[in-house]
C-alpha cells in the first residue's frame, strides 16, 4: 500500500464488545474521505478477546492493521506504538468506544488541509459549541474542573488538554520525542509542542456516553498525574502560594507581636518571634525554590527544542540512506 493520505489510530484494551461495531463506524465514515486511509487498531495487552476479534478483521481488510504488545502498559505506550506503525501523511488519534463519533476524524483532517499553518487540531467539548451528552455528571464535572486547572498550566491556552481526539501532521509526530506510557501523554505532546512553537488549533466536540464496554477511567490516578504536570509546567502554582502564605502569615505574626507589645500584655516565654523569622525565611526559602524550579523549566523547554532538531536530522539521514540503497 502506498502511503495514505490520513492515518487512524485507536487503542483498544480489553473492547472485545466493540472491535466489530468500531470498524464499520470508521469504514462508514471514510466513505466520505476522498484520499487514501488506514485504520490502525493498538492492543494494550488486552486479557480478552479483543486481539483475536481484530485480526480478524484486519485480515481481511488491506486498509486496517493492528499492532501492539502482550502486557497492558497505557495509552501513553499504545499512542507511541501507534505513532510509531503509521504511514499517513496526517495522524489522526480516536478513543476506541467512539464516544467522539467518527465525523469528527474528518473534521479535523479538513481543519488541518484549510489551515496550512496549523501544525495539531484539538477535539474540545468544553470550548464554544461542544457537547456533552449521557456522560455520568460527577465524571463530567471531575473532566471538566481537571480541564480548568490544567488550562491555566498550560498558559490558558486551550480550553480541553486531556482529550484523545486529536490529529497531527506527520512531521510534527517525528519532532517530538515522547515518552509518556500514560494518559499524561496528551499533556506531554502539548507542552513539547508549545515549546517549540507549534501552532495548536480546537474545534467544537460532541462527547457521548460509552454504550459497550467498561471506562478504562481511573480517577486517582489520573487525577494525581494531572496535578504533577500543572506543578512541573507552571511550579509558581505550588511555590509561589505556599511562599507568600508563610510570608503573609509571618506578617499577621508581626501584627499580633505589636499589639501585644503595644498593650503591655506580651509574654516574653512565648515564642512568637522565632516564629516570624520562621514563617518570613520560611516562605522566601520556598519563593526561592518556586525561581529556582521556573528556571529548570526554561531549561527543560530548551533541551526539548535540541532534542527536537536532533529526532529531524536522525530522520533525515536515515532517509538518505534508504534513498541510496535504492
Amino acid at each position: 500500500m502506498d502511503r495514505p493520505d490520513l492515518t487512524v489510530i485507536a487503542p483498544m484494551y480489553n473492547e472485545e464488545d466493540n472491535v466489530a461495531s468500531t470498524v464499520e463506524r470508521i469504514k462508514d465514515a471514510m466513505k466520505e474521505f476522498p484520499g487514501a486511509w488506514e485504520f490502525v487498531m493498538v492492543n494494550d495487552g488486552s486479557t480478552d478477546a479483543t486481539l483475536e476479534r481484530a485480526e480478524e478483521i484486519a485480515a481481511k481488510e488491506p486498509n486496517i492493521r493492528v499492532v501492539g504488545y502482550a502486557k497492558n502498559a497505557g495509552r501513553g505506550r499504545a499512542l507511541r506504538t501507534g505513532f510509531a506503525a503509521a504511514r499517513g501523511g496526517i495522524i489522526a488519534t480516536t478513543d476506541f468506544d467512539l464516544s467522539y463519533s467518527p465525523d469528527h476524524i474528518l473534521r479535523m483532517y479538513e481543519h488541518l488541509a484549510a489551515h496550512p499553518d496549523c501544525d495539531i487540531v484539538l477535539a474540545s467539548v468544553y470550548m464554544s459549541g461542544g457537547m456533552v451528552r449521557g456522560v455520568p455528571a460527577g465524571r463530567f464535572l471531575m473532566s471538566w474542573a481537571g480541564n480548568v486547572v490544567l488550562r491555566f498550566a498550560l498558559g490558558g491556552k486551550f480550553h480541553t488538554t486531556t482529550c484523545v481526539v486529536r490529529a497531527y501532521r506527520r512531521e510534527v509526530l517525528d519532532a517530538l520525542d515522547l515518552e509518556s506510557d500514560g494518559k499524561e501523554i496528551h499533556l506531554e505532546i502539548l507542552s513539547k509542542a508549545l515549546a517549540l512553537g507549534l501552532s495548536v488549533d480546537e474545534i467544537p466536540a460532541t462527547l457521548t456516553g460509552r454504550r459497550k464496554g467498561r471506562s478504562k477511567f481511573r480517577f486517582r490516578k489520573t487525577s494525581f498525574s494531572h496535578l504533577l504536570f500543572s506543578v512541573i509546567e507552571r511550579p509558581m502554582m505550588l511555590f509561589g502560594a505556599a511562599g507568600l502564605f508563610l510570608i503573609l502569615a509571618g506578617l499577621v505574626d508581626g501584627v499580633y507581636i505589636v499589639y501585644k507589645w503595644r498593650t503591655a500584655t506580651l509574654n516574653p516565654s512565648r515564642p512568637l518571634m522565632t516564629l516570624l523569622v520562621i514563617l518570613i525565611l520560611g516562605g522566601i526559602q520556598v519563593l526561592a525554590f518556586g525561581f529556582l524550579a521556573v528556571e529548570i523549566g526554561m531549561l527543560r523547554r530548551m533541551i526539548t527544542r535540541l532534542s527536537s532538531k536532533s529526532r529531524l536530522i536522525e530522520k533525515a539521514i536515515s532517509e538518505n540512506k534508504k534513498e541510496k540503497k535504492r
